[in-house]
C-alpha cells in the first residue's frame, strides 16, 4: 500500500480538518486525496500542500478509487457508508463509537497494540475514544512495567470535544455573563460558563453515561485485559481545549514514584512533567495543539495498596481523534512496506 489513495470522510468538520493537518505536517506518503462530507458542504474548496481541493459529495460509490478512508462524520454516517467502502476494498479507519465493540474489528492506538491494525477482516478499523487514548497513554508503560489491575477515573472533558456548538455556547455565556444578560442553554443541560457539567452522553440503566462506559470498556480490549476493573465519572469543563483526566491505578506489582517516572523514559507521545515542588504539572493549555500527552502529578496513592495517582492532559481533537486515525493509516503503509 506504498502511497495510498485516501479519502477524508467529514472533511469539512473539527476533526477532519485536523486530519488533513496531520496528514500535511506529518508529510503522509499519498498518491491522491478526496474530500468527502454532505451536500450542504460539497464544492467548498480546501487547500492541501499548496493545492486547493474541491469537497465531493459522499456517496456509496464514492470509494472506488479509495484504499484507506478516514471516517470523522458521526456514528450514523459509519454504519450507513463504511460497509460500503469496505466491500469496495477500502480501509476504514473509523472515529465514531459504531464498531469499536464488534469482534472482528479492531481497536487501536498505535503506541499500544500496533499488531491490531494488521487483523482487520471487515477492512474496518476503529479509532477509541478521545478519553480511553489520552488515558491509556499514560497508563500503558506502567502496565508494561507492574500490571494494572485497576483504574478509578475522573475526567475533565473540553467543551470542543462538543463540536463547534459548545464553544460557541461557552463563548455566548461567557458573554452574557460579563454584561449582565441571560445565560441561555441549548447544547448543554445546564449552565458550563464558570461551572462544571457532570454528565457527557446520554445515562445508561446502570447509572453510568455512555462516555463513562466507553473508558470502562475500551481499554480491556485495547491492552487485552478482559478482567480490568474500571470505573470512571466524565465532566465536561469550561476549556475551549484538552482533555485531563484524574486516575488511581492499581497495579499487580509494587510500585513507588520514581520507578513509575523511569518507566515514561523513551515512550513515544507521553511527557512527563512532574515537578510539583517546582510548580511542574500539565494543563490543558501545555497539550492543545501538540501530538503528545504529558502526565504528571504523580503520587502513592494512601489508601490502596500498590496505587498511584497522576494527571495527565491530551489534546482530544488531535492525538484523541485525528492523529490517531492517521497514525494507523501510517501503520498500514509501514506494514505493507515493510
Amino acid at each position: 500500500m506504498k502511497n495510498p489513495r485516501i479519502a477524508i470522510v467529514g472533511a469539512t468538520g473539527a476533526v477532519g480538518v485536523e486530519i488533513l493537518s496531520c496528514l500535511e505536517t506529518r508529510n503522509f506518503p499519498l498518491s491522491s486525496l478526496k474530500l468527502l462530507a454532505s451536500k450542504r458542504s460539497a464544492g467548498k474548496q480546501v487547500s492541501f500542500r499548496g493545492e486547493m481541493i474541491t469537497v465531493e459529495e459522499l456517496t456509496k460509490d464514492s470509494f472506488g478509487d479509495v484504499d484507506i478512508a478516514l471516517f470523522s462524520a458521526g456514528g450514523d454516517i459509519s454504519i450507513e457508508y463504511a460497509p460500503a467502502a469496505a466491500d469496495a476494498g477500502c480501509v476504514v479507519i473509523d472515529n465514531s463509537s459504531a464498531f469499536r465493540q464488534d469482534a472482528d474489528v479492531p481497536l487501536v492506538v498505535p503506541e499500544i497494540n500496533p499488531e491490531a491494525a494488521f487483523n482487520h477482516p471487515r477492512n474496518i478499523i476503529a479509532n477509541p475514544n478521545c478519553t480511553t487514548i489520552i488515558t491509556l497513554m499514560a497508563l500503558y508503560p506502567l502496565h508494561k512495567q507492574f500490571g494494572l489491575k485497576m483504574v478509578l477515573a475522573s475526567s475533565y472533558q473540553a467543551v470542543s470535544g462538543s463540536g463547534q456548538q459548545g464553544i460557541i455556547e461557552l463563548e455566548n455565556q461567557v458573554r452574557s455573563i460579563v454584561n449582565g444578560h441571560p445565560v441561555a442553554c441549548t447544547t448543554y443541560p445546564r449552565q458550563i460558563a464558570f461551572n462544571l457539567i457532570p454528565q457527557i452522553d446520554k445515562f445508561s440503566d446502570c447509572g453510568y453515561t455512555k462516555e463513562e462506559l466507553k473508558m470502562c470498556v475500551e481499554g480491556r480490549k485495547i491492552m487485552g485485559l478482559p478482567t480490568l476493573s474500571v470505573s470512571c465519572t466524565c465532566v465536561r469543563v469550561p476549556v475551549y481545549r484538552s482533555h485531563a483526566i484524574s486516575c488511581i491505578a492499581q497495579f499487580e506489582h509494587p510500585i513507588d514514584v520514581e520507578r513509575a517516572r523511569a518507566a515514561f523514559a523513551g515512550m513515544p507521545g507521553i511527557e512527563l512533567m512532574d515537578d510539583p515542588e517546582n510548580g511542574i504539572w500539565p494543563t490543558p493549555l501545555d497539550s492543545t495543539n501538540g501530538d503528545d500527552c504529558y502526565v504528571g502529578r504523580i503520587r502513592k496513592d494512601q489508601a490502596i495498596d500498590n496505587a498511584l495517582n497522576l494527571w495527565v492532559v491530551g489534546d482530544q481533537v488531535r492525538k484523541g481523534a485525528a492523529l490517531n486515525a492517521v497514525q494507523i493509516a501510517e501503520l498500514l503503509v509501514q506494514g505493507q512496506q515493510g
